[in-house]
């Protein structure tokens, strides 16, 4: 099984990061280090383009572009541009990653909900698709294609209105979604089609209605909405006006198991139930997956630095807390982790199951991975290795008390078995922190 394959070169990975002097050591120079495990990776992307290429008529335009924000590195970015994916992005930031990742403006799509005149502009002369989000958004656009000739598709972001997942502050097609325009409230359907038969230049429609706790069938509805609306434009304008479909993404992630539920071929079964006709080749497709991507294929590695026993609680004191898994941190309710334990030289560490907290290095007490987890008692100089966490973890770190971004390697096993890492980012330094911090300015404010 893939489940399988992955644990077992997870397992290598950590043994040979102990050994090759990534992590570890007495002397604490190298107390943690994040991995991302590259054959997943293009595993997960094959997985993605396969099962839409399977449904679809052959020659059907289809761009899978990648959810920046989910992994932020220039390298996860090229890696998935050479498995033939592109980049959705959503700041001026992470378009410059993108573009620093050499992906093609015509495999750049942006969205936001606050874009400024300057990043439209700039998209509009690059050829990158933009996604309106709102009427006054609009209207900037036809300021901007009216002063200058552009070959962007241009597309309106509809928020189909179908409902929360589990997750409130991640469900986008909700009555009160700051994102898109709100499909059911009174007139906009029709000022939609009016905004259409108006500007011959819009050619798309876009609707992000999936997230982590949004089932894939809920997430179809708003696809099947979507596709609804681009048949009551095109019968509108009496021809073929939208011709490119953008579905979003947001496929849920299992964090319970190295399971990788639900698939990409289920989502596709869901969509194909849902609305078989987005399948007949009438429309072009744009995808925008992020965590579904990338999320099991990253993995904190810490040493346990202290173990204590307070109010008859184990704890064991690591250097993997907040700066790395915010949200489990934050809200552990919604974004529980698995711990793996492992002995000091990098071998699965096995026990009797004690309870025991996980926590993390900042200066706050909710600043824990795990509580009362159920794992062999940890000492000093042992490991945990936090899988799942490729995708909006350590990637995107949080700086809080100034912990210094941890170095992310890529691994890859050959087939004798041995580890090869490629750093796809060094350690933050201590003089890089302070030049962050306004270094440079010391005496600014005197």
């Amino acid at each position: 099984m893939d489940t399988e394959r992955a644990a077992a070169r997870r397992d290598l990975a950590v043994r040979a990061a102990v050994e090759q002097g990534l992590v570890g050591g007495a002397d604490g120079s190298e107390p943690l280090v994040c991995l991302l495990d590259v054959a997943g990776i293009r595993a997960s992307a094959a997985a993605l383009t396969g099962a839409f290429a399977a449904a679809l008529p052959p020659g059907t335009p289809v761009l899978h572009a990648f959810a920046v924000k989910a992994a932020p590195l220039v390298p996860v970015l090229a890696l998935l541009a050479d498995a033939g994916l592109g980049c959705e992005v959503a700041s001026p930031g992470e378009l410059a990653l993108a573009r620093a990742a050499g992906v093609a403006p015509e495999h750049t799509v942006l969205d936001s909900p606050a874009k400024t005149p300057a990043e439209l502009r700039e998209a509009l002369a690059l050829g990158i698709a933009v996604n309106a989000d709102n009427p006054q958004e609009l209207e900037r656009l036809d300021a901007l294609v009216a002063s200058a000739p552009t070959r962007s598709p241009i597309g309106v972001r509809i928020n189909p209105q179908t409902g929360a997942g589990t997750i409130g502050a991640l469900s986008t097609a909700t009555a009160t979604s700051k994102f898109g325009t709100a499909l059911r409230d009174p007139g906009a359907r029709e000022w939609l089609v009016r905004a259409y038969l108006d500007r011959p230049w819009l050619t798309r429609l876009h609707v992000h209605s999936g997230s982590q706790g949004v089932p894939p069938a809920l997430a179809a509805e708003g696809v099947r909405e979507l596709h609804a609306l681009a048949e009551e434009i095109n019968a509108a304008a009496g021809r073929r006006q939208v011709d490119t479909l953008d579905i979003g993404g947001g496929l849920p992630v299992n964090f319970g198991s190295d399971a990788e539920t639900p698939t990409y071929a289920q989502y596709v079964a869901a969509l194909r139930e849902a609305v078989p006709a987005l399948f007949s080749g009438a429309y072009g497709l744009v995808t925008e997956f992020g965590r579904s991507l990338l999320a099991k294929h990253g993995l904190v590695l810490s040493r346990v630095e202290y173990t204590k026993v307070t109010g008859g609680r184990p704890i064991a004191l690591t250097h993997a807390g907040v700066q790395l898994a915010t949200r489990t941190v934050y809200a552990p309710a919604a974004w529980p982790l698995r711990i793996l334990p492992y002995d000091a030289k990098g071998a699965p560490l096995t026990g009797a199951p004690v309870a025991q907290d996980i926590a993390g290095p900042a200066c706050f007490a909710g600043d824990l991975l795990a509580s009362a987890r159920e794992l062999p008692l940890l000492s000093p100089g042992d490991l945990i290795a936090v899988p799942d966490t490729g995708a909006y973890a350590f990637t995107a770190h949080y700086g809080y008390n100034s912990l210094p971004r941890p170095a992310v390697h890529g691994y890859t096993v050959t087939a004798s078995g041995e580890v090869r890492f490629a750093m796809a980012r060094p350690a933050q330094s201590l003089t890089e922190i302070a030049a962050e911090a306004g270094g440079g300015f010391t005496r600014a404010l005197l």
